[in-house]
This record gives structure tokens, sequence and C-alpha cells, in this order.
């Protein structure tokens, strides 16, 4: 039990260690990109965004409108990193490389731009785009 204990205590630590404080401009970047990129799910990724960014997730949920996303839909597995910081304190801008494996297909790699800014009290992902 002990031992489990402490297992369990370096997880958490080592996936706090892993991510930055979830209010950041960088912690919602990152918060996006796993709700968006890694579970694919588009209604998660929402409340972490505003202007563009919102209204790109709002026409991809209208183009796949009725398909459905489930435990037993067939998803990649995505890791990513942070490659690089741009832009200046009121509008960071984060690049992420993913690298997307597919089972019986292999795996690439994608590059995202992830673009924030304050919203009110709260840092927003406001647009985000997907290169090689």
């Amino acid at each position: 039990m002990r031992g489990r204990l402490i297992g369990i205590t370096v997880g958490v630590l080592v996936f706090a260690a892993c991510h930055s404080d979830p209010q950041s401009a960088r912690g919602v970047a990152e918060r996006f990109v796993d709700q968006y990129y890694v579970a694919i799910n588009l209604d998660s990724a929402k409340p972490f965004c505003a202007g563009v960014a919102l209204q790109k997730l709002q026409k991809e949920q209208q183009l796949t409108q009725g398909q459905v996303i489930d435990e037993s839909t067939r998803k990649p597995t995505i890791h990513y990193r942070l490659i690089d910081k741009q832009g200046d304190a009121e509008h960071p801008a984060f690049v992420f490389e993913g690298t997307i494996q597919v089972e019986d297909a292999g795996s690439f790699t994608r590059k995202w731009l992830i673009s924030t800014r304050r919203d009110g009290d709260a840092w927003k992902v406001s647009n985000f785009e997907e290169f090689d």
C-alpha cells in the first residue's frame, strides 16, 4: 500500500511539473491543446477560447455534427512539447510540436501555433493554426 501511494504521489508530481500554471497564458494554451488535439473534444476545448479561435471551433462543430467520437472511436496517440514562445506579454503565442502516432499507420509531426490574449481577467486562446 505504501509503495503504491508513493508511486501515485510521484506520478502526480511528474504531471504537475510537465504543465504550467493552468491560469497562465501558457497553461491555457496547454489545456486547449490537451482537449482539442489530444482528447479530440471540441466541447471541452471551447471554454479556453475567445474570438477567432471560438469561431473556428464552432465552425468545426457544424462540419462534424452527427459524427460521434467516443470510447469505440480509433484515436491516434499524441504527444507534444513546447518548442517556441512568440509575441509579447500582452499577446503571447506558443508553438508546440506534436507527434501523432496512428495504430498500423506510423507517425508524423505537426506544429501548432496557439495565440493567447486576456479576455477580462482570464487568458484565452484567441487563434490557432496547424502547420508542418
